[in-house]
């Protein structure tokens, strides 16, 4: 009796151990971002081959990032041309999960000026069958280095499994190449090398077009088959709610997801997917994250019965295992589904998910196991490895008993042991976890040191760290000096934003008293004389003398969205009057709802047709003119459940908007309050915001004319930025703070006029450009000033910033994220920088497009000093000379 009870204790220890083990299972590409020890030379000399090297000295070895070792670089032998396949090889020594490449060129101490301008990808699973590297639209070279000194950073879309890597250099002319390089990524632990599958379909009409194809798989197709490789359902990414919206932009509906339609199959009621492995595991469950979007006819799967085949030439055992869904019709959001495989030992296993609707979604699928245990006589001895923030704790237990075991014999005392042992390592193994998860969710994204222009990533592991180099400065002369002295601790204290003091912005000047003195100096005066842009330097900034209301000073609104993005000076609140409304009643049953354009915390935005508007509206309507009588409208909708302070809010924001009469201001054109819910009729901008129509253009030219693509004009930017300078010019008149200005919230007429709105927090598709901070409103980091960040105090002078950063957007094409390059955490601690004025603050880059006078007034915008910063009377004084009328 005893002797079965330690049985029974010690399987439950040994099964909370393994149940805790499995709960690190999933990858997350955003955290995925180790240094993989090319730099600190974790990866050996013998694991980095080439086809070729110029000299010993430039040998593969030498192809370390940051490093001046040798000749400085690997290099090929021989002028590179454009047929040649030359590459560096790396041995990663087990699978990985590659998401990041890091090359530089060969600087030598700045005796060096070799370097590849572009390159592809290869890499292969086993080192025998090699597969080339293309990103989601097909694309198969990277862009690589533009001097001999700067790394290069390429996010890896779609990222890679793989053991070995080469790295090929690409040119269009003759010429000679090096290369040093840096890894990043971490273990592919899931032990999974393949996966088979029917081919994703096309999901046509009647219902939405959709492509559900997985586009990134690496293996063969087959018959309508994939089959030996991966692709997105290990990608770590999962699809959204609704298949359509994707993460990425440029890619088609669909993307994120592999479905299939149950009629359209060879085998109707199921999909058959098969998985191979690269050893023998011990299966404790398989998670698939699938789409529920009953709406349209998806559903996650009924059931699903999974075959094992313990090895590769043996049968598949006969009993499966199956599982049972619960399916779900009132919530429509993708999850989660975990399907136990009750310790099932297998090298590759079979399953069949069948249908509960016409289609069914994948967008990962993952595998947790524990180390095999093999029955044999001798006494067993389970090992298993528990891994905690990336530090690994042994717990051995000894499962050995014979039939002479007495409460008596010699084997107790052990036994006794191993359990107090055990007890305690869960004691500290549970709060270990506890206490990480506490650190976790109360600093949740807490910032990160920038220190000696180094960018450091704290990832998932509390302890671990990786550090990207921002680009060294070349030496001016040959002759300067060579080292400088060295680098010692700043004496300040550093500030964070989760920090209490965060919150009392008096007592964080008391713990940091140049910051008051700081943030009330002027470097600069005197007004902007001449319209010419290149004018504005350290000592003639322009800027004027609008009130800088603190946070404490302003009415926050939270609305629709709850975002707080409007704020204007209370005292303008509390004058106005219900006469002070121009808005009138619109009957609600005119209203006719098309689609959703976006969700907040406290209510919808919705698309509507509004029948008879103009006649309502009478003469003078800002509706611009119409074959009929029907016209759409934005309609921001409060939930009826809404708090009685977003009710508030909402009436105020009412009361605020109809005042506002600007052709560069979202227009309200009536509201509908006699009754619940609280709805207020915008206009409605047919081309949608700034940042999709941008994305989806080139700049003009006789390509872009030739191939018919959708282009803009420099002067098309440059007319874009001067309406969004005057309807801030509007706002700022009114001491109005907009708190949210980018391009995302600057909304497109069919004549292309810019109107500036709130709505870009309430819609998915902008989730990432905000940074949620557990139990307080969404911010938008990248377009904030630091006083805005650190000390929450929004004025014009941080919408001036603000601007800056949206004329950097237009003129990228809102091709990519504001300092795109850094994590939320690092744009963080890069505005403690701004604040401590060290020197060591990041700047956004010039974009190409951009002329230098223009960069110019945007690094005006980013003055560190807030009355440094110009107006927007003055901004749209620059601006507008520059635009042909």
């Amino acid at each position: 009796m005893c002797r079965c009870d330690r049985r029974t204790i010690m399987h439950l220890f040994l099964l909370l151990i393994l149940q805790a083990t499995a709960a690190f299972g999933q990858i997350d590409p955003a955290h995925c971002r180790y240094a993989l020890g090319m730099h600190d030379k974790r990866i050996k000399d013998e694991d980095i081959t080439a086809s070729s090297q110029w000299y010993d000295t430039t040998g593969p070895q030498y192809a370390r990032l940051d490093r001046e070792e040798g000749d400085g670089a690997w290099c090929p032998k021989g002028q590179l041309e454009p047929s040649d396949t030359q590459y560096l090889q790396v041995d990663l020594g087990r699978m990985t999960f590659l998401t990041v490449v890091v090359t530089q060129g060969r600087y030598a101490r700045n005796s060096g000026n070799e370097f590849a301008r572009a390159y592809r990808l290869n890499y292969s699973r086993d080192g025998v069958q090699w597969k080339s590297w293309r990103d989601c639209l097909g694309n198969t070279v990277m862009e690589g280095n533009k001097n001999a000194y700067a790394p290069v950073t390429n996010d890896i879309h779609p990222p890679i499994i793989t053991r070995y890597v080469r790295l090929i250099p690409v040119t269009r002319v003759s010429t000679t190449v090096c290369m040093r390089v840096e890894l990043y990524g971490c273990s592919w632990d899931e032990g999974l090398i393949s996966y088979s599958a029917p081919e994703g379909q096309l999901m046509v009409p009647p219902g939405p077009i959709a492509s559900l194809n997985d586009s990134t798989y690496d293996g063969t197709r087959e018959g309508r088959k994939l089959s030996g490789g991966l692709g997105q359902l290990t990608d770590g990414i999962t699809g959204l709610d609704d298949f359509l919206v994707t993460h990425q932009h440029k890619v088609w509906p669909g993307y994120d997801y592999l479905g299939w339609r149950n009629d359209s199959l060879e085998n109707p009621g199921y999909v058959e997917m098969e998985f191979e492995f690269g050893r023998q595991r011990n299966f404790t469950s398989m998670k698939v994250h699938s789409n529920n979007l009953f709406s349209r006819g998806v559903k996650i799967f009924s059931s699903v019965s999974c075959w094992f085949k313990p090895h590769p030439k043996t049968v598949e055992e006969p009993d499966p295992v199956t599982f049972e869904t619960v399916l779900d019709d009132r919530n429509p959001s993708a999850r989660y589904v975990t399907v136990q495989l009750n310790y099932r030992v297998a090298k590759s296993l079979r399953c069949r998910f069948f249908f509960a609707d016409l289609w069914m979604m994948f967008s990962e699928i993952s595998f947790q196991s524990v180390d095999t245990v093999v029955p044999t006589q001798a006494p067993q001895v389970v090992t298993t490895t528990l891994t905690i923030e990336e530090s690994t704790v042994p717990v051995t237990v000894n499962t050995s008993s014979s039939d002479n075991d007495t409460p008596g014999d010699g084997n107790t005392p052990i036994l006794i042991g191993c359990l107090v042992t055990i007890i305690l390592l869960l004691v500290i193994i549970i709060f270990l976890i506890l206490w990480c998860q506490y650190v976790c969710k109360v600093l949740e994204k807490g910032p990160r040191q920038i220190l000696d222009m180094e960018v450091t990533v704290r990832l998932s592991s509390c302890s671990d760290t990786i550090i990207l180099q921002t680009p060294p400065v070349p030496p001016r002369s040959r002759h300067g000096p060579t080292d400088g002295p060295a680098n010692t601790a700043p004496h300040y204290e550093r500030v964070f934003l989760l920090d209490p003091q965060y919150q009392n912005p008096a007592v964080l000047r008391n713990k940091l008293p140049e910051l008051s003195q700081s943030a009330e100096a002027s470097a600069c005066g005197g007004g902007y004389a001449e319209p010419d842009i290149t004018q504005c330097t350290p000592h003639q900034c322009f800027h004027s003398n609008v009130p800088h209301y603190a946070e404490t000073d302003i009415v926050r609104l939270q609305g629709v969205t709850g975002s707080n993005m409007y704020a204007v000076p209370a005292l303008t609140v509390d004058s106005l009057t219900r006469k002070d409304i121009s808005a009138a009643e619109f009957p609600r049953q005119q209203l006719i709802f098309r689609e959703k354009l976006g969700e907040g915390q406290f209510g919808e935005v919705h698309l509507c047709e509004a029948e008879g508007l103009p006649e309502f509206l009478g003469e003078g309507s800002p509706l611009p003119e119409r074959d009929g009588h029907t016209v759409l409208v934005a309609v921001k909708q409060l939930r009826a459940d809404a708090t009685s302070q977003a009710r508030n809010d909402f009436l105020k924001e009412i009361k605020i908007m109809s005042r506002l009469n600007d052709p560069n201001i979202i227009r309200l054109l009536c509201v509908c309050v006699s009754s619940d819910p609280l709805c207020m009729v915008t206009e409605y901008m047919e081309n949608g915001d700034l940042n999709m129509f941008l994305s989806q253009r080139e700049i003009e030219s006789t390509l872009t004319h030739a191939n018919n693509i959708p282009s803009v004009s420099l002067s098309d930017l440059l007319h874009m930025s001067v309406q969004i300078s005057s309807g801030m010019k509007y706002l700022a008149s009114l001491n109005f703070v907009h708190r949210d200005l980018a391009t995302r919230n600057c909304l497109l007429d069919r004549r292309l006029t810019i109107k500036i709105a709130d709505f870009g927090m309430s819609r998915n598709l902008y989730s990432s450009d905000y940074y949620r901070i557990q139990g307080r409103a969404v911010l938008p980091i990248r377009w904030m000033a630091w006083e805005s960040i650190l000390l929450g105090k929004f004025t014009t002078a941080s919408d001036v910033w603000a601007f800056g950063v949206t004329l950097w957007e237009i003129f990228t094409l809102c091709k990519e994220q504001p300092y795109s390059l850094l994590s939320d955490e690092q744009v963080i601690e890069n505005s403690g920088e701004f604040f401590r004025n060290q020197g060591r603050q990041i700047f956004l880059y010039a974009p190409p497009l951009c002329p230098p006078s223009l960069f110019e007034l945007m690094m005006c915008c980013w003055s560190r000093n807030i009355p440094d910063r110009p107006s927007f009377e003055g901004l749209y004084q620059a601006l507008r000379p520059h635009v042909n009328h």
